[in-house]
């Protein structure tokens, strides 16, 4: 990709990084409307029985990751034209989701501004190693990476540890305004999970927005995983890394069926979202829809999405994904050499 492409593609995109007042409303209302009502539909289903209420509970799941975009979209200053609405609303929703507007956001920037460079790894990104880092680390090192990638550990207790441990703490680097944000959503999760819980009764409050907050929390996961790990995706080192050609080789068109695109926000079109962060999801398919050059990015299905999971490490040499069979096998052949 030549820098003339590069700075026509993202004169492209940039026709649509503004955003539409009356949209951003109406998602929000089409957004939390519906889940509250499930909410409460799963809540009502107690009495009869946890497995009927697993119903509401499965599609509120989705009504969740969709808030969850609205908070994303709003750290990114993207959602609403003005930068405070974005963070006022920012902070209502990350007390819905559990993220702390001011934390995740600066975190997630990072993830935008690296993402795909080897040099930069470590901030709001998935621990990825390379094939030759994997064989040349001692075993601890191997089985804590092995241990981490397990889909288990990686899709299981990852919600627990991302939404409920390391996204109520500070980062040592945190400026004041980023910390007494994290301690003001704090407190005001610590406050409506009290108040639901005297509402309703702390069980049934754990029963449904526990439920709720797991299986969000590992789509949530999995859709991020996914949409950077795939068998042709972009790494390289910091001298030969280019942005542009970051976000449009190294983040992956999800192709969703239309009811999953809704409840994600639109997130499938991840290369244009890295391309241009402040185009608001729901201009997303549009703006990939009428950029020809953006619909020849690499695309997964459903389906060919399950391939990931055996994506482990990344190989600079050939420029894709190995499992750790593969690397296994290829570390056999090195030795016979």
């Amino acid at each position: 990709m030549t820098l003339q492409n590069t700075n026509t593609l993202k004169k492209q995109v940039a026709a649509y990084e503004k955003s539409t007042t009356k949209e951003s409303i109406w998602q929000m209302i089409n957004t939390i409307g519906p889940f509250i009502a499930l909410w409460y539909l799963a809540y009502i289903s107690l009495s009869v029985s946890y497995w009927l209420s697993l119903v509401p509970i499965v599609i509120a799941a989705g009504f969740f990751i969709r808030i969850f975009i609205i908070f994303h979209d709003c750290t990114h200053h993207s959602f609403f034209k003005h930068r405070r609405t974005n963070r006022i609303v920012g902070t209502a929703m990350g007390v819905l989701t559990l993220f702390p507007f001011d934390r995740w956001g600066n975190e997630h920037a990072i993830h935008h501004a690296t993402s795909g460079n080897l040099d930069k790894r470590g901030t709001g990104d998935i621990w990825t190693l390379t094939v030759d880092e994997y064989l040349k680390a001692p075993l601890s090192l191997r089985l804590a990476y092995r241990f981490y990638r397990n889909p288990l550990v990686m899709f299981g207790l990852g919600p627990i540890f991302e939404f409920l441990l390391k996204n109520r703490l500070n980062r040592k680097e945190a400026k004041k305004k980023e910390r007494m944000n994290t301690y003001l959503t704090n407190v005001l999760i610590l406050a409506l999970s009290g108040l639901l819980s005297l509402l309703v009764g702390w069980q049934a409050f754990l029963l449904v927005h526990g439920s709720i907050f797991l299986l969000a929390g590992s789509l949530g996961i999995w859709l991020f995983y996914v949409q950077h790990t795939f068998e042709d995706s972009y790494f390289e080192e910091n001298k030969d890394w280019e942005y542009v050609k970051a976000a449009v080789e190294g983040s992956s068109f999800y192709k969703l069926p239309k009811p999953i695109q809704f409840l994600t926000g639109n997130i499938g079109f991840h290369h244009v979202h890295h391309l241009s962060p402040r185009v608001p999801n729901y201009k997303l398919e549009e703006a990939h829809t009428n950029t020809p050059p953006l619909q020849n990015v690499p695309s997964i299905s459903l389906a060919t999405s399950l391939k990931s999971l055996r994506f482990r490490l990344w190989d600079e040499k050939n420029k894709n994904f190995l499992s750790f069979k593969d690397v296994k096998a290829l570390a056999k052949n090195r030795a016979s050499i």
